[in-house]
């Protein structure tokens, strides 16, 4: 028995969860960076230390993380919303955003308050999206508070008034 679910509504519901906003970076094989916005991405093990993140089936950079066997995750700080809006579009987003070149080979985005070197352990099919599953070989952290996802725009946290 199939249910029918009105997809607006539910993205809306979701959207009631807050989440962190990173990009996910690689090189296709010729070495030219490729990277976009995420909102999924999650601990998934400390032993092993890994990390999942996923990316729409029809997203036109699937197969260069496919092809790539690993990849970079830059968490950003509330100060980044240019950085994120940049990745968010289609296009060259790399032409005017300083990188280097990581351990892995993808890019590292300076100034993100949490950097996660990974290769790739796992794909998975997940209905519309392909789930990554990457096995940290790397990280670094940076201060700053993390940049939000909520309800459809940025936020950025604050402390409980109850544990203040």
């Amino acid at each position: 028995m199939t249910v029918m679910i009105d997809q607006k509504k539910f993205r809306q519901a979701l959207g009631r969860f807050t989440t962190g906003i990173a990009i996910a970076t690689t090189c296709k094989e010729e070495g030219t960076p490729v990277g976009l916005t995420i909102n999924s991405f999650n601990s998934v093990s400390l032993d092993p230390p890994m990390v999942l993140w996923s990316i729409g089936r029809n997203s036109p950079s699937r197969t260069d993380f496919e092809d790539a066997g690993h990849f970079t995750i830059n968490v950003l700080g509330s100060h980044q919303i240019p950085l994120s809006n940049n990745f968010a579009r289609p296009g060259d987003k790399f032409s005017e955003v300083a990188w280097e070149s990581g351990r892995t080979g993808a890019p590292v985005i300076p100034d993100c308050i949490a950097t996660f070197h990974c290769k790739t352990a796992f794909c998975y099919e997940g209905g519309d999206h392909i789930i990554f599953v990457g096995e940290v070989e790397n990280f670094e952290m940076n201060e700053g508070e993390p940049l939000l996802y909520l309800d459809g725009r940025y936020g950025v946290a604050r402390p409980h008034p109850d544990t203040a």
